[in-house]
């Protein structure tokens, strides 16, 4: 079966072309590099994991309740719909939200290499290059992560989101070689992040919980690599250009919270569309899960210096402009610890699984000798 049969409306093509615009830059200097930065880039190659080996793919995972939603965050709880759903139905709900999350989740984990890989090629600096590098093989190994567990887990996959293609392909199609870093270390990972760390940290579920904390473990770096090398650069611009990124800022923001809907999954369950989109809009729920995903990107945006008049006042509007005071270090080193703490519990669980063993093979030996 291949990815195509599993859509739940299959894409017009399966590839997407975006042309490439700007510079490819090399650098002669190999000697010269901020330390910050390959300080980074170290950390980069020590954290190098396979997800294959780290994850335990042999959880269970009940494709109709894959993250233990309750039934008071979905969009359709207390309609009219709601009322004529049965379990099964619920079930299905279940099943397509996080289908629509993960998806979504898989599509920007791609558009992300793609990104890291164009960082590569387009910034002048040697260390910022080198970093990128080692982020691309991250990247690569998040979309493999997140296409298994859709694949095996769940079972359908929805399409990539209008706006979050949008923002990709601007993102993408724009010749200055920092727009990479904002529209993706930035803006889309910072909003992953965001999202990410709202599932890890209300799932009961082992294996959501594991995928999601080990990628955030790693996203962490990445928007750490961004903020670097963007507030270095924007203390060099002027007036016009800083507005310039904070107007691609403004757009993209308003692109990626009115993407966070979903109204695609109750268009699958019969629901028109405009209506769809109100359930949505009226959904208290959602209104605070959509608040919440900026907690990684207004206090970014502002630590790298952008944060003129007018993005305030659309921070204001979003009702999101407090969140500038977040400390990010304090919410990426919480990241680390989970990721790690998850790691000491498992191995912990395998070792007495293994001493248990030999203490039963031991046992089983007396009694033999007896």
């Amino acid at each position: 079966m291949s990815t195509y049969d599993r859509y739940t409306s299959p894409p017009e093509s399966f590839h997407w072309q975006v042309p490439a615009s700007g510079a490819a830059r090399f650098s002669w200097e190999y000697e010269d590099g901020r330390d910050r930065l390959l300080a980074l880039y170290q950390k980069g190659k020590d954290k190098q994991w396979d997800g294959a080996k780290r994850i335990d793919w042999d959880l269970e995972v009940d494709p109709y309740d894959p993250l233990g939603t309750p039934d008071e965050a979905l969009t359709l709880y207390g309609s009219r719909h709601w009322a004529k759903f049965t379990e099964k139905d619920k079930g299905e709900l279940r099943k397509h939200y996080t289908s629509w999350q993960f998806s979504q989740f898989l599509h920007g984990e791609q558009g992300a290499m793609v990104c890291a890989a164009r960082i590569v090629e387009s910034v002048p600096d040697l260390d910022a290059k080198f970093y990128s590098a080692t982020q691309t093989m991250d990247e690569a190994r998040h979309a493999e992560i997140y296409g298994r567990f859709l694949h095996e887990k769940i079972g359908i996959l929805y399409p990539v989101n209008d706006n979050l293609q949008g923002l990709l392909g601007d993102t993408l199609r724009d010749s200055r070689w920092d727009m990479p870093y904002l529209g993706m270390q930035v803006l889309i990972e910072g909003l992953a992040l965001a999202a990410f760390g709202m599932l890890r940290d209300t799932t009961d579920k082992p294996l959501p919980k594991q995928i999601l904390a080990y990628v955030m473990q790693d996203e962490a770096r990445h928007v750490a690599f961004g903020r670097m090398a963007l507030r270095d650069y924007y203390k060099e611009l002027g007036d016009a250009e800083l507005r310039e990124r904070e107007e691609f800022v403004i757009e993209g923001c308003y692109l990626m919270r009115d993407r966070l809907s979903g109204v695609e999954v109750l268009e699958n369950f019969g629901i028109p569309k405009q209506e769809a989109a109100e359930l949505s809009e009226q959904s208290e729920f959602l209104q605070l899960f959509r608040k919440l995903l900026f907690s990684r990107i207004v206090p970014c945006v502002k630590d790298i210096g952008l944060w003129g008049e007018r993005l305030q006042q659309a921070y204001l509007d979003m009702g999101v402009f407090e969140m500038g005071d977040a400390s990010l270090d304090l919410l990426m080193s919480r990241d680390e610890e989970i990721a790690e703490e998850l790691d000491r519990e498992r191995f912990a669980v395998e070792e007495r699984e293994r001493v248990a063993e030999v203490e039963e093979t031991i046992a089983q030996g007396a009694q033999t000798a007896g």
